[in-house]
């Protein structure tokens, strides 16, 4: 299983799978990361926090504890 978080800067990845509960899940679907849509991983904060990404077309960034509950291939 591979997370949002371990995928490489410049890399485009798809979302397989969402993992979490109640509102935090919900909070990430709000956000526009849904089963199968595909992320670009533009950066990556100089200790890891936060991951800055684009999903459908906007720029989002998202918390390494976040990102560890996307998992992608």
């Amino acid at each position: 299983m591979k997370t949002l978080r371990e995928a490489a800067i410049g890399s485009t990845v798809k979302v397989v799978k969402l993992h979490g509960e109640g509102a935090v899940k919900r909070r990430i679907m709000d956000m526009g990361i849904t089963k199968g849509v595909e992320i670009y991983v533009r950066k990556v904060a100089p200790l890891g926090d936060p991951i800055e990404v684009t999903v459908r077309n906007y720029e989002l960034s998202l918390r390494k504890a976040d990102a560890e509950m996307i998992e992608v291939e």
